[in-house]
């Protein structure tokens, strides 16, 4: 809270765009004039928001494109080419106090946007449709994805297998406002959905070499091997459990 005062204390007045912890589908979030409507101990991400935006056919977008990360130490990231394209429905218009509690003017979130009037259904000429953008996504991408995700929460662990996440690109002049999601979701409300998302979870179990099992036998092996460490930790020497810090002649 602290850094936040100092970095708006040092700038004019700014619009900030307030995302609540541990929430998703855009749920919770809010955009301000006033700072002071942040209070301390809330937790909470706040950003500058974009002041300008990338539109077509003037809405505002971003980018959901998926990574796969297969190891964390050493790190290998893997792009899918295939992604998708989240509209807002309501055209965008520069921000004032009258409009900033317009949503689905501001928010690109499908679980805000499929409940506006203006949110299309059919995939011909709806709110989900072919793009090639391979341009803008060379731009963007870039190597920014290796700087973005080796510095997130989950990397941190230590654990030497990764995982699967999404990655929302705003459309902005720099591509540098990155959001990765660790639980990207998989719903699949439209047929565009189902050729994305169904492929990309296909590739990716082909990529990590999961092969059909019997999970009957794969649970017990994993009690007998769990069973197994106890056993050895509670055969093992007592004074092997520890190490000698002080000796006193």
């Amino acid at each position: 809270y602290g850094d936040f005062n100092a970095y708006r204390s040092t700038r004019k007045a700014r619009t900030f765009i307030c995302k609540p912890d541990n929430s998703c589908q855009g749920r919770g979030i809010f955009i301000t004039h006033h700072p002071e409507e942040i209070k301390h101990g809330e937790r909470m991400i706040c950003q500058q928001y974009i002041s300008e935006p990338f539109l077509i056919d003037g809405f505002k977008f971003d980018m959901r494109i998926y990574v796969l990360v297969t190891s964390c130490d050493p790190l290998r990231i893997f792009l899918y080419k295939e992604g998708l394209a989240r509209f807002a429905t309501m055209r965008y218009i520069d921000r004032s106090t009258r409009n900033l509690g317009d949503i689905c003017m501001h928010l690109t979130n499908y679980a805000i946007n499929k409940h506006n009037e203006n949110f299309v259904t059919d995939d011909t000429v709806g709110s989900k449709r072919y793009w090639h953008v391979r341009a803008l996504q060379e731009h963007c991408l870039g190597t920014r994805v290796y700087l973005s995700l080796p510095g997130h929460p989950w990397a941190a662990w230590g654990h030497g297998w990764g995982r699967g996440l999404g990655a929302g690109v705003p459309g902005e002049v720099t591509c540098l406002s990155w959001q990765v999601n660790h639980s990207p979701s998989f719903n699949t409300d439209s047929q565009l959905d189902h050729e994305v998302k169904d492929a990309l979870l296909c590739d990716t179990l082909n990529l990590i070499n999961v092969h059909a099992c019997d999970r009957r036998k794969v649970l017990e092996e994993d009690k007998r091997r769990v069973k197994e460490r106890l056993l050895q930790a509670s055969q093992a020497p007592r004074e092997s459990r520890y190490c000698r810090v002080l000796q006193v002649p």
